[in-house]
């Protein structure tokens, strides 16, 4: 009797208590690149000096960082039979890129044509993603759209650092996907994937204005870049350019004013102000939906 009586009291404190509610903050991050008028790559700037805007309303910084954050990175790299004259250069560069990221990062390597490979799981080893870049059998078509998917969900499933990236380097216009750009792109969004591109697209493709158009769309949208080199003996100096893009950003975060979950797209515009003017890059956008569990 005494064991029940006392038992009911206890139920009867918890019925009693005040509800305890749990609410969580979302917080937006945002990775930065900054240019002068002159191209150059723009560093020591300060929280000050950035404004970060969400459907053109003013946010909060709640978070900065000017450091070199380690990134987890795909090198995708094409390998269908239009490569083969250029393989040797491309690898070349990819391994230039390689030594002058941060040692910290981890890189995968994928080759694709017609279907993808992962030849190299995540590594920080200079030595294994020598072995794994470098192939003498480029054959078949081109299934970019493809490999990029590929790449991103290696990415979502593995990646060990929250910056993200994949870097594509492609001669060619996507003759074999199934994936759709749109499919690349909501995915690249939804996992925070910034997508850069080198296109080795020469006055002789036919289809260079589209290839050229769907990598700018890609990259533009998930604060990447799309380089371009006039000739494959350029790829080094944009590989290297490419690794010191990536480890001079800035690390933003914000806190939306607007915390609903909603499902409804909120455009990001980010602002830096200095001595000269300056352009800043960053992922233009993201949509307000619950985060993957």
């Amino acid at each position: 009797m005494i064991l029940r009586v006392a038992a009911l009291a206890a139920s009867l404190a918890v019925l009693q208590q005040p509800p305890q509610f749990h609410i969580e903050t979302r917080l937006v991050v945002l990775h930065a690149t900054v240019r002068n008028a002159r191209g150059e790559l723009v560093t020591g700037l300060t929280r000050e000096a950035f404004r970060v805007f969400e459907n053109g309303t003013p946010q909060p910084i709640t978070v900065f960082r000017s450091d070199d954050v380690p990134v987890s990175l795909g090198l995708l790299i094409d390998n269908s039979g239009s490569m083969r004259t250029k393989r040797a250069k491309v690898e070349a560069a990819a391994l230039d890129f390689a030594r002058a990221s941060n040692p910290r990062d981890e890189i995968f390597v994928l080759n694709f044509a017609d279907k993808s490979r992962i030849d190299v799981p995540f590594t920080s080893d200079l030595h294994t993603l020598e072995a794994g870049i470098a192939r003498v059998d480029s054959i078949g078509g081109t299934a970019l759209l493809d490999a990029i998917a590929a790449g991103e969900a290696y990415v979502a499933r593995h990646a060990e650092h929250d910056r993200k990236a994949l870097v594509v380097i492609t001669d060619g216009n996507d003759n074999a996907s199934l994936t759709s750009l749109e499919a690349i792109r909501v995915a690249a969004e939804q996992d925070d994937i910034a997508l850069y591109a080198v296109g080795l697209l020469g006055d002789s493709n036919p289809h260079a204005g589209r290839a050229r158009h769907d990598l700018e769309r890609l990259s533009q949208s998930t604060g990447g870049v799309a380089s371009f080199p006039r000739s494959v003996e350029q790829i080094g100096d944009v590989a290297l350019d490419l690794a010191r893009q990536i480890r001079t950003q800035y690390t933003i975060g914000y806190t939306p004013l607007n915390q609903a979950l909603d499902g409804s797209y909120r455009a990001i515009r980010v602002a830096a102000k200095g001595p000269e003017t300056l352009s800043v890059r960053s992922r233009t956008g993201y949509r307000a939906i619950p985060s993957h569990p």
